[in-house]
């Protein structure tokens, strides 16, 4: 009597499942780390967008804003001209080197509390994105400067 084998073994089942598991794993292990490195790419874009805002506000008025807070405008009051629409809010969540520290923090250089030539704008970037190391970093008007890292 002959048989007849149609279909597949349990093992090669077992060994079909296990292959797929496995790369399907490698890919969501790619597809993260592409994510957060998307989110710090934003977080340096939007630095860059709000100091371009910034320099435009002072060439037409000689000074800097008092404050900007994401999710509001950088407008000047007298001319209604807008220089950014919306300051950004960073990307959520944080990464690597930025665990509870996400949010842009302008400070104007002030004197006897007159606005100076100058601010700092504080963020963080999870990992090195665009030649600027892990950590906090802050940015000025003279560019990015590397300030050190979060412990």
């Amino acid at each position: 009597m002959k048989k007849n084998q149609q279909g597949f073994t349990l093992i090669e089942l077992l060994v079909v499942i296990a292959i797929i598991g496995l790369l399907s794993t490698l890919s969501i292990v790619a597809l993260n780390q592409a994510r957060a490195r998307s989110r710090d790419a934003r977080r340096l874009a939007d630095i860059k967008q709000i100091q371009t805002a910034l320099e435009m506000y002072y060439n037409d008025l000689n000074t800097y804003p008092a404050s900007i807070t994401p999710g509001s405008q950088i407008v000047n009051a007298s001319t209604s001209a807008v220089y950014m629409d919306i300051v950004p809010k960073p990307p959520m969540p944080a990464d690597g080197a930025c665990q509870g520290s996400v949010s842009y923090t302008y400070t104007p250089r002030t004197l006897s509390g007159i606005t100076q030539g100058s601010y700092t704008l504080m963020y963080c970037l999870g990992s090195a994105t665009g030649g600027v190391k892990p950590g906090a970093q802050s940015a000025t008007p003279s560019g990015i400067a590397q300030s050190g890292q979060i412990n």
